[in-house]
């Protein structure tokens, strides 16, 4: 194997760097300019604030209408937990259902829920918007969070069945063989052991729902019910100019629980991406 020279280091940490900070400028950017004025956000191009303002964050978080940004915080919160929550619950279960056990159509159903990854989202809109709303789930949370309860990701049920064909089957045996029903085998054998898969669905869900702007535009009509991400849109809307330092403040804040969230998975994270599949 060869090692590299001095040149080839420097190069290759320098190509890393511009290219880290082109990925990164339109977060430098936001960050300066929620602590920019109006008047020096298109003034100037750079990214650092001459005077530092604090004002843009006290204005957007009071908002411009009945509701403040208070409000789309909490009913985010509100929809996305139990989504995230409910989706580990069954992708879990659907996982260790189809990896562990034996039953008619397996790979029939497999098969089929497979095939659901490959329709475009698009495809299926208006077939759920006309089932919810038959059901009287418009203007609500529900075509969020009972989908998630009842397992309607296949891409988080396939991570899953992935990672546990990866566990060896030894682990049932000695279960089974110390008087262990399947459930029991499930919560104190396997479900350590998936602590990083189950991990990778919760941060994928929660950024996923977090940021969802058209699902939550078609089921949800109440102001008052809206989550960041709608709650970001009215404060354009129902202006007459765009404060963009106040919008900017907004966006900083709204992204922060998803950020935090991955750095503290992060180990996790990478460790049931890179180990999902592999067979031990």
């Amino acid at each position: 194997m060869k090692r590299k020279t001095p040149v080839t280091k420097f190069l290759s940490y320098f190509f890393l760097i511009v290219l880290a900070y082109i990925m990164t400028y339109p977060l430098l950017w936001m960050i300066g300019a929620a602590f920019k004025s109006n008047e020096e956000i298109f003034g100037t191009i750079g990214l650092l604030p001459k005077n530092p303002m604090f004002g843009a964050f006290a204005a957007g978080w009071k908002g411009t209408g009945q509701y403040g940004f208070s409000t789309f915080l909490y009913n985010t919160f509100l929809m996305v937990i139990p989504t995230v929550v409910f989706t580990a619950v069954s992708a879990t279960l659907i996982g260790y259902g189809f990896a562990r056990f034996e039953f008619p159509f397996k790979k029939t159903l497999f098969t089929i829920m497979l095939s659901t990854m490959m329709l475009p989202a698009t495809v299926i809109l208006i077939p759920r918007y006309i089932f919810f709303r038959n059901l009287g789930w418009l203007d609500s949370y529900l075509p969020f969070i009972v989908p998630a309860m009842l397992g309607c990701f296949p891409f988080f049920n396939f991570m899953m069945v992935q990672f546990f064909r990866g566990l060896p089957l030894e682990l049932d045996e000695s279960g089974k063989l110390d008087g262990c029903n399947s459930f029991i085998i499930l919560k104190d054998l396997l479900l350590p052991l998936c602590k990083s898969a189950i991990f990778s669905v919760i941060v994928f869900q929660f950024v996923w729902t977090w940021n969802d702007f058209l699902n939550v535009l078609i089921y949800i009509s109440s102001v008052a019910k809206y989550p960041v991400a709608l709650g970001l849109r009215m404060t354009m809307d129902i202006s007459t100019e765009f404060n963009w330092n106040q919008i900017m403040a907004m966006s900083l804040i709204s992204i922060a629980p998803p950020i935090v969230l991955f750095f503290a998975a992060q180990k996790y994270f990478v460790e049931g991406i890179a180990t999902t599949g592999m067979k031990n």
